[in-house]
């Protein structure tokens, strides 16, 4: 089965400066059929103008997993602060609690994926960790996050035109950053999500220069 949930349709959350898109029920915005996808509880489409982002907040029991797609974002907690861009992923295991600030850096926009995932165990001692990757023709498994969410594994892909085999997992989320991808009879954009289930090994073709980011689960 395969589900399209346009990018239009997404939740929108505007404040201080910031726009994000939800593609699940989050904060304020709730939808009691749309609260999740396997073990992601949210994925947060964040575009923050300079001198903005969040101020410390805390987190408990969730697999935070940070994707910069332009721009550059500082991780700030008790420990580190951290210059994200790029090619760089973070995973933060919230765990028994964490208190953490994002923000811009000075004169530059920046825009991040930021999905959270349940975790196998709550109360595990806060981590974090970086991975850097290099997304190409074909799908890039993003390695060494250690995610706290068994079976939950992270795809980037970066395609001109062309053919595209999607893992063979049971069930995957498909986020089109930009470009267009075909599934067969059905097409999705910019901002638009594909979940698949009992999908796994599926072939897409890539219509226009695509971005794509991909979850596989199981």
């Amino acid at each position: 089965m395969i589900e399209i949930r346009p990018g239009s349709g997404r939740f929108v959350t505007r404040e201080e400066g910031r726009e994000t898109f939800h593609s699940f029920s989050f904060g304020r915005h709730y939808d009691p059929v749309n609260v999740g996808f396997a073990a992601m509880v949210a994925l947060n489409d964040e575009n923050l103008p300079p001198g903005t982002g969040y101020d410390e907040h805390p987190h408990r029991d969730t697999e935070i997993v940070t994707l910069v797609l332009a721009g550059a974002l500082r991780h700030t907690d008790a420990s580190r602060s951290t210059v994200l861009s790029p090619g760089t992923v973070m995973r933060t295991s919230a765990g028994s609690g964490i208190v953490h600030a994002e923000r811009t850096e000075p004169g530059i926009t920046t825009r991040f994926l930021q999905t959270w995932l349940r975790p196998d165990e709550p109360g595990v001692p806060p981590s974090l960790a970086l991975s850097s990757y290099d997304a190409g023709p074909g799908l890039s498994e993003v390695g060494d996050l250690g995610i706290g969410t068994a079976g939950a594994r992270l795809y980037l892909a970066q395609q001109a035109t062309g053919r595209l085999l999607l893992p063979d997992s049971p069930l995957l989320h498909v986020f089109v950053v930009d470009g267009t991808v075909d599934l067969g009879d059905r097409a999705a954009g910019p901002g638009d999500a594909a979940r698949l289930t009992e999908e796994g090994g599926r072939a897409v073709t890539v219509e226009e220069p695509a971005t794509l980011v991909v979850w596989a689960f199981g």
